[in-house]
């Protein structure tokens, strides 16, 4: 079994959230899935300083370049992936997966996908691959499948935004996921509530194997 991970640069605050992504890795190795990485080869739409939390003015950097430093070097634009390769799709969390994958960071609910990332997706959505999201990246999920079911943790605000979208947030814990049958659609919270990276690492394994079985079907 063979899956795509999509990455938007290195670090929680600007790219793709770190232990999230070291984690889905482990899972997918314990579970004998091989990979290959995918980033959009586009400039990153800020980056920040993670000592002290602020933005770096003018500084510029390139989330496919970035996002190599996650997977040892192997990865490709996404631009050249083909959903037919795969089994199934997985979104690691990070600022950057709503900055540059997408542009919810800037605009909220009237965000749209970078449209390399958009081509991907909805080759996947044809395709009816099932799809992981985690962390902050499940707040996609409703501009790709309407009225689905899925998790950000438990933030009020979060949750109302994604009932305005149409679809249906349930609160849920690190450990856990939500599962949207209907969709081929799994999230877990991970960072957004997780007390410690075990929790992480809990919530991650249990969402890759979800994947395998909806791969399966």
């Amino acid at each position: 079994m063979k899956f795509a991970l999509i990455l938007a640069g290195c670090g929680q605050h600007d790219g793709s959230e770190t232990h999230e992504v070291i984690l889905t890795l482990l899972s997918m190795a314990q579970e004998d899935i091989t990979w290959d990485a995918f980033a959009p080869d586009i400039k990153q739409r800020h980056v920040i300083n993670h000592l002290t939390d602020k933005k770096e003015e003018g500084e510029s950097r390139d989330v496919l370049k970035e996002s190599a430093r996650l997977v040892r070097g192997k990865i490709k634009p996404i631009s050249e992936a083909e959903i037919a390769n795969y089994d199934a799709v997985i979104f690691p969390g990070g600022v950057g997966a709503v900055a540059n994958l997408c542009d919810w960071y800037n605009k909220r609910e009237d965000f749209s996908f970078q449209q390399d990332v958009k081509r991907f997706i909805d080759a996947a959505v044809s395709a009816k691959k099932p799809m992981g999201f985690i962390c902050i990246a499940p707040i996609m999920i409703p501009k790709i499948f309407k009225a689905a079911r899925l998790t950000i943790g438990n933030d009020q605000a979060l949750s109302k935004q994604i009932a305005e979208l149409g679809s249906e947030h349930v609160n849920c814990e690190a450990t856990e996921v939500v599962i949207d049958q209907n969709h081929k659609v799994v999230s877990t919270p991970a960072n957004m509530v997780a007390r410690n990276i075990n929790e992480v690492y809990e919530g991650i394994h249990k969402l890759v194997k979800e994947l395998v079985t909806m791969a399966k079907e």
